[in-house]
């Protein structure tokens, strides 16, 4: 069955950088799009960027500070975080939209990873 492990999150200070990794596996025919998504204490589950083949859409909070990057051979979607703000502070969860090999296409989720900006 299909697993996302997400690495990489922490603490940093203001004006620092993470790069955070999903490796996708289990059964995968194909990975139509790959991103980030987040959640804040109290707050919804907000889109960070998708990433299709080759490209890339972002949150207008994100952009300029924030890149995803997609390694196709080895199921692997990251995200590089620059110049990362206290507001960035969240739980970061890995998205996959895959078409296994038994040809069920469907929405599939890491397990979340923390992101804390604090100073």
């Amino acid at each position: 069955q299909v697993q996302l492990v997400e690495s990489g999150g922490g603490l940093v200070q203001p004006g620092g950088s993470l790069r955070l990794s999903c490796v996708a596996s289990g059964g995968i025919f194909s990975i139509y799009f790959m991103g980030w998504y987040r959640q804040a204490p109290g707050k919804q589950r907000e889109l960070v960027g998708l990433i299709t083949s080759g490209t890339a859409n972002y949150a207008d909070s994100v952009k300029g500070r924030f890149t995803i990057s997609r390694d196709n051979a080895n199921n692997t979607v990251y995200l590089q975080m620059n110049s990362l703000k206290p507001e960035d502070t969240a739980v970061y969860y890995c998205y996959a939209n895959i078409r296994t090999i038994s040809t069920r296409t469907g929405n599939y989720w890491g397990q979340g990873t923390q992101v804390t900006v604090s100073s």
